[in-house]
């Protein structure tokens, strides 16, 4: 049986566990939020719609304790089906609990560390982050820079990372990136070595060392400035999440800079974001015959993207206006293509899994499921079993 969100809201463990985490805001606050945090998948703009117009708690009710036919009406009946696989007092009381397991701290909306720019993205914001260190980290610097790039980056294209982020840090600047291999960890370890502070975003949950290589990597930076999340504690990263996470480095940050990419690299969907967030834009040109640096030409032929080649560069797109050398978003995916993606990521090769477990995984709902896989399943790339359907 669905709870209804009064009895959310005053189970007591949940209630202490808000507490615990932060004893400075109203609870039913906090809980509504992290709420809506463990419900959505990153980026939900039903659910961020109405959590703007309403308020977290209001909205809540008005999804889950009432009749959604209201001036609400499809939009947020549709969303209630993607939300009801988690809607669980126990994965909320999860979500929490793990975060005061592995200390991570919980910053949200309004609060004086929360990073202004991420109220850019409107309906699309995060409703909380989790974070690993210093939650001010994000506001001591005079600006902040996101170096973005290739993971599978030559040793040219770490160089320029590395020299960017060093340069940035002794002049004051804060360096966001993602935590990945390649040009995310080259920036990250430069500012390390530089004496000063950096951000990583990640896509998945703030207590999961993501690529495992980077373990080390990670608790370094939390040491000193911070590691943060929108998903809860203990959420696996998969490529819908990390497509999402791309929206919040750019968002978080003030200019964003693509050292190498490839012709279909993520980091061409960070600078997509940062484009139509109106941030500027830059890209270090490389080798005309480098695969490495395809994107960073495309974002300079038809993105309109400032050419970088030094630190003096990246310090004069931190000081372009908004509104200067509008560039073109980088055109993204349709709905039902990210709802693959999102089903793709939940369905497992080898272990069966019914489609309620796959709706609370992909975070559709349960109609959505079966329609998809019924998709996939005339292409031949999912197969049903006696437990369940798995890849192919």
């Amino acid at each position: 049986m669905t709870p209804a969100p009064q009895a959310v809201l005053q189970d007591d463990d949940v209630r202490r566990a808000a507490a615990a985490l932060r004893p400075d805001r109203p609870l039913d606050d906090v809980i509504a939020r992290v709420a809506w945090g463990v419900l959505t998948e990153p980026g939900d703009g039903t659910a961020g719609a109405l959590v703007a117009q309403c308020g977290p708690l209001e909205a809540l009710q008005l999804a889950f304790g009432g009749d959604a036919e209201e001036e609400h009406h499809r939009a947020v009946r549709d969303g209630r089906k993607r939300w009801l696989p988690r809607w669980d007092t126990a994965l909320i009381r999860a979500a929490m609990d793990a975060a005061l397991r592995c200390r991570a701290q919980l910053l949200l909306p309004g609060d004086a560390a929360w990073p202004a720019g991420l109220d850019d993205l409107d309906g699309h914001a995060p409703h909380v982050l989790w974070v690993r260190g210093d939650t001010g980290a994000l506001g001591r610097a005079h600006g902040a820079v996101a170096i973005v790039g290739a993971r599978a980056a030559t040793a040219y294209g770490e160089h320029v990372a590395a020299d960017f982020a060093g340069g940035l840090t002794d002049r004051g600047f804060l360096v966001i990136s993602g935590g990945a291999y390649g040009i995310d960890g080259a920036a990250h370890r430069a500012v390390l070595r530089a004496g000063g502070d950096t951000v990583a975003f990640l896509a998945g949950g703030v207590d999961r060392a993501y690529p495992a290589g980077h373990a080390q990597l990670l608790q370094s930076i939390a040491g000193t400035g911070a590691v943060l999340s929108e998903v809860p504690c203990g959420t696996a990263p998969t490529k819908w999440r990390f497509l999402a996470r791309n929206r919040l480095i750019a968002a978080a940050a003030h200019a964003t800079v693509v050292v190498e990419a490839g012709a279909r690299s993520g980091s061409l969907n960070t600078a997509g974001h940062a484009a139509s967030l109106g941030r500027p834009l830059g890209a270090v040109p490389g080798s005309i015959t480098s695969a490495a640096s395809m994107g960073c030409h495309r974002l300079l032929r038809e993105y309109d993207a400032r050419c970088v080649t030094s630190v003096d560069d990246v310090v004069e797109l931190m000081g372009l206006s908004h509104g200067l050398g509008e560039a073109a978003p980088v055109p993204p995916r349709g709905p039902h293509d990210a709802e693959l993606v999102r089903l793709g990521d939940a369905l497992n090769a080898r272990a069966p899994r019914e489609p309620l477990d796959l709706a609370r995984r992909s975070g559709l709902s349960i109609e959505r499921v079966e329609a998809l896989l019924g998709l996939l399943a005339l292409e031949g790339t999912v197969q049903r079993g006696a437990g369940g359907w798995r890849r192919v």
